[in-house]
């Protein structure tokens, strides 16, 4: 597995290795070992996964930008399976130096990357084609007292969705009703 490292420290983009030929292919999409070697060698916190989560989006769908406020704050490790979409990661924790910057990556059934979001991130994506089928792994399990949630289009962010690529978005009433960055209450 190749591991890229981004702008902002903690956030990893993961290239797995495909093993492929006339039949098919083959990948080992999660080793805890291995998670565990890289996050150690980058100095990195070690986290367990306690929940696993599946969505199937529509093109267009925005979802986000979601977090948990502590003590149940989640870590995730996010891949598609089927489709693709545009995934965002925001950093909100306070006394991080990129704090308010933000990393996105493209995530498809065909590039099989996968995105490590440790906790202290707000996290959306939009999917780019019709029934993208979104896979996470969490470290702490969804406490709906706890949840969050920016506007996905705050301007203080200025993420750069691809909207050209999907006509109209489609937003939850829920994630309508998001506040902007700077009002957020942060862990």
């Amino acid at each position: 597995m190749r591991v890229e490292t981004t702008k902002i420290n903690g956030l990893l983009i993961l290239h797995p290795q495909i093993f492929g030929d006339e039949r098919g292919w083959f990948m080992e999409s999660f080793n805890q070992q291995h998670f565990e070697s890289v996050l150690a060698g980058l100095n990195l916190p070690i986290p367990a996964f306690v929940q696993d989560n599946h969505s199937l989006s529509q093109k267009g769908v925005l979802r986000g930008l979601h977090y948990q406020k502590a003590p149940y704050a989640q870590g995730k490790l996010v891949r598609v399976v089927q489709g693709r979409a545009w995934d965002v990661a925001v950093d909100i924790r306070p006394e991080s130096e990129t704090y308010g910057e933000w990393v996105g990556v493209e995530l498809s059934a065909e590039n099989k990357t996968i995105f490590w979001i440790p906790e202290g991130f707000a996290h959306g994506f939009i999917a780019l084609e019709e029934d993208t089928q979104f896979l996470y792994k969490t470290t702490n399990y969804y406490n709906k007292e706890s949840e969050a949630s920016i506007v996905w289009n705050d301007p203080t962010l200025a993420i750069k969705w691809p909207l050209e690529q999907v006509g109209e978005v489609l937003v939850s009433e829920k994630d309508k009703k998001a506040i902007v960055f700077s009002l957020a209450e942060i862990f």
